[in-house]
């Protein structure tokens, strides 16, 4: 199997899978999997009867990839990470205004149990803590107990993307050890902070913090606040994106505790933990990060799980602080070798094979700026377009940045992909500009591996079809061709090719020698036997003008040939890329022949009438395919 992809089905993901991104949630579960220190939290004796040794991670984007290793489908209760969701339902519902006269926005500096209120507000400081999801927890909706509980189920489902669960056992636990939280609640209920009685509203916050999740349900919980309050695995809107601002704002200040300043600064991810060793992080506009395991320090977060999101967060320099665009538009366009063609030029033989075999070549576009979320979704299109294909072109052209986290990553693709499936080639990656860490990079990743580097794609397409032309085609000699196999003189009888070749004048032209300019008079066309030759334009840019090439000949072609049919100037120039041998016609000449044998020039005019009708049903499929 190719080391580069992972089957659909595995734990990598949902569908097929970046080995780059899996590769380093598994090496993120190596490198923490022994980190020693805290404890399982016991003051729920439920929970004291976790695995302090389970360990999960997961990922997911905001359009609906999943990525997870370790134990990340391993059950556990949401506790303290329900609170954003809560909160985010009471925004939508009652809208800012309405909230705050309830639960206020204020870090404590507390531990996340503390009977601390804002006396001066009459509310509690902030939804992160218990005494603030307590207050959150009235506002569900439902006439009934037995409705607010079934609409509080609804809510976390609908961000999960699944139907989820209470676990019975935790709840009764926490309902018979919560006095702190009972105390709490009744101390609202004296300052009125609270209106029902404090046991309804109490048994419905120890049911929410009782809900059965996965890493992997939370993972895509976060991604939903990641997308403005949309599912990514089901298109349902939950939260407006006006409320999820405000859900991650308090998320940054106060959902990590008396640690949330700390974090913010080192991670500067909004994120939420729970004491059953849930940390739950959000990349706004990217991905939802999701960690599991048990083991909590005194501030009642992850170990483990700390570690990680600030791994995560330094070495693909996720802190919410750097600015970032959209990552859903990072691939322009893609096409296939069968559809577009180099500028090459080839002979109808080829061409017929490139048409049959050309979808083995595959050319992607790239545009914007490269990070984490946005090289991940490259990176997951590249896969996508890998069966089938034996080339893979990445073009950089419209590529203004790409950051260490996306070098990282493509220079692992890149490595992944050395030892099989698709050729991996890199185009528009100057020494000298922007994408210089990036070419750095890939030179690191490929030491002892070749590594595939073209000026622009039309080189790289070029590259592709010889290499295709090689496998599928039949080679050919280079160094004399029959005249009556060119196709410009199909269909002329042996003795008219003979009064033809004694009409050819042999000429060698050397690398960089201009055979014909732009401009001049038009008497001569030619026939190429050995080496390759460039049509050049000249174009204006910036006010200066320079030459651009818009094709390429190789041997067996003619070129030229328009003087054959209007007898007036060059319109291109072209320039041999190498030693060029080649044939000349003189077109007067040819005229004089056609006098007393006109079926010879009636045969070239229509050989050359099919090739351009030919050539323009091809352009004509290209522009379709680029549109």
């Amino acid at each position: 199997m190719d080391p580069a992809f992972i089957p659909v089905g595995s734990q990598a993901g949902d569908g097929a899978a970046i080995a780059p991104i899996h590769d380093y949630l598994s090496e993120l579960l190596a490198r923490f999997a022994d980190v020693e220190g805290g404890s399982v939290a016991d003051y729920i004796p439920e929970l004291s009867k976790a695995d302090p040794r389970a360990f999960g991670i997961a990922l997911s984007t905001v359009d609906g990839e999943t990525y997870s290793v370790g134990d990340a489908f391993q059950t556990f209760t949401i506790q303290s990470v329900s609170k954003p969701f809560m909160y985010g339902y009471a925004l939508q519902r009652f809208g800012r205004e309405a909230v705050l006269r309830h639960v206020g926005v204020e870090p404590t500096g507390e531990a996340f149990n503390s009977i601390v209120l804002d006396e001066s507000e009459n509310r509690p400081f902030n939804p992160m803590v218990n005494a603030g999801a307590i207050a959150v927890a009235e506002l569900m909706g439902g006439d009934t107990q037995d409705e607010r509980i079934a609409n509080m189920g609804e809510l976390f489902s609908r961000f999960a993307g699944r139907p989820l669960d209470i676990n019975e056992a935790v709840f009764q636990s926490e309902k018979a050890t919560g006095h702190r939280n009972r105390a709490i609640a009744y101390m609202m209920l004296n300052t009125g902070m609270i209106e029902r009685d404090p046991e309804d509203v109490l048994d419905l916050y120890f049911r929410q913090c009782s809900i059965n999740v996965t890493c992997r349900d939370l993972s895509i919980m976060a991604a939903t606040l990641a997308n403005d309050g949309t599912n990514p695995l089901t298109g349902d809107q939950i939260i407006a994106p006006e409320y999820v601002r405000d859900v991650l704002t308090v998320m940054n200040s106060c959902g990590m505790y008396n640690y949330a300043g700390q974090w913010s600064y080192e991670v500067g991810m909004p994120a939420k933990s729970g004491v059953s060793g849930g940390i739950l992080a959000v990349i706004p506009g990217q991905v939802g990060v999701s960690v599991y395991a048990p083991a909590i320090d005194g501030h009642g977060n992850s170990v483990r799980g700390v570690k990680v999101c600030q791994a995560i967060s330094s070495e693909f320099e996720l802190h919410a602080f750097h600015n970032r665009t959209n990552v859903r538009n990072v691939v322009r366009r893609d096409y296939r070798g069968d559809k577009v063609r180099s500028n090459r030029l080839r002979a109808p033989e080829q061409r017929k094979v490139l048409s049959d075999g050309g979808d083995r070549i595959v050319a992607v576009e790239v545009q914007g700026g490269l990070f984490f979320g946005s090289t991940e979704i490259l990176l997951r299109r590249l896969t996508e377009l890998s069966p089938g294909a034996d080339y893979m072109i990445v073009d950089f052209r419209r590529v203004h940045l790409a950051d260490d986290s996306a070098c990282r990553l493509i220079a692992r693709a890149a490595s992944y992909m050395a030892d099989g499936g698709p050729k991996l080639m890199f185009c528009e990656i100057a020494e000298d500009g922007p994408l210089k860490p990036l070419l750095v990079q890939l030179r690191e990743a490929m030491a002892g591996d070749e590594l595939l580097l073209f000026e622009d794609a039309d080189a790289a397409l070029e590259w592709c079809e010889d290499q295709l032309l090689d496998t599928l085609a039949p080679s050919r000699s280079e160094a004399k061709f029959a005249l009556s196999e060119l196709e410009i003189f199909k269909g002329l009888d042996p003795s008219e090719c003979r009064m033809i070749e004694g009409l050819l004048r042999p000429l060698i032209f050397e690398r960089g020698e201009v055979i014909i300019r732009e401009g001049d008079a038009a008497r001569l066309f030619f026939v190429v036997a050995r080496g390759t030759a460039s049509v050049q334009i000249g174009v204006s840019a910036h006010g200066r003008q320079r030459m651009r090439r818009v094709a390429s000949i190789g041997p067996g072609l003619t070129f030229g040939e328009m003087a054959l049919l209007d007898g007036g100037t060059r319109s291109a120039t072209i320039v041999a890329d190498e030693r060029v041998v080649c044939y000349g016609l003189a077109v007067e000449a040819l005229h004089e022949l056609a006098e007393d044998h006109p079926n010879i020039m009636i045969t070239i005019l229509g050989n050359l009438t099919r090739d351009f009708s030919e050539r323009l049903r091809h352009a004509n499929a290209e522009i379709r395919a680029l549109e």
